[in-house]
């Protein structure tokens, strides 16, 4: 009986020895910080860890295609070269009579040192000399509309009819100039008028234009 106890006694020792020796492992990992395994989470950068932003690669890595950031395009919008009035010059080419009508080339031509564009119908009007409109706005003739392009010195031209007045009996009156405005401008070009009475009112008395064309006359 008196070897069990003492076989008994060492045991327990053992057993309290172990857990003390456990419990300052446990209690010197603690307070030292190095027991503690999970991960610490890193500075906030904006973007997820891996991810970069667009445009850019992450260190190390090459960017690829989906990556890049796509090159800006230019505008296909004509209002970037149209020509505009301060760039033109205007005049009206010689009459050409035929079937009692009265035909005349209005011609555009480019006077700058850039290559620029017009397209449609120019506007036009009558004027006396104190620059009071004659008669209505020309009617615009039907037709396909083209981009004309105008490198410098080049022209385009759109044609302006009306009835002989000797052959219709409109009323008429002589204008003292022909006021042209390209297409999508607001500025007119001032052309001196020579070519005697034009009809403003009356039977036949309309004046029609067509769209401009390449060239500087039929």
């Amino acid at each position: 009986m008196a070897n069990r106890s003492r076989r008994t006694a060492a045991s327990v020792a053992s057993v309290a020895s172990a857990l003390a020796v456990l419990g300052a492992l446990v209690s010197c990992g603690t307070e030292s910080g190095t027991a503690d395994a999970s991960p610490r989470p890193t500075a906030l950068t904006g973007r997820t860890s891996g991810d970069s932003p667009r445009g850019t690669a992450p260190s190390g890595a090459a960017a690829s295609p989906s990556d890049a950031v796509p090159a800006a395009t230019g505008s296909t919008d004509r209002s970037g070269t149209r020509c505009h009035t301060s760039e033109l010059s205007a005049a009206v080419g010689r009459v050409d009579p035929g079937a009692g009508q009265r035909n005349f080339p209005v011609v555009l031509t480019n006077a700058s040192s850039r290559t620029c564009t017009l397209h449609g119908h120019p506007g036009a009007a009558f004027v006396d000399a104190s620059g009071e409109q004659l008669g209505p706005d020309p009617k615009r003739s039907p037709g396909d509309a083209v981009t004309v392009t105008l490198a410098p010195g080049e022209s385009a031209w759109a044609g302006l009819r009306y009835a002989s007045p000797g052959v219709s009996g409109a009323r008429t009156a002589t204008p003292a100039a022909l006021l042209v405005t390209p297409p999508d401008e607001r500025e007119p070009l001032k052309v001196p008028w020579r070519a005697g009475p034009v009809p403003v009112s009356g039977n036949a008395s309309t004046v029609f234009l067509t769209v401009l064309e390449p060239g500087d006359g039929p």
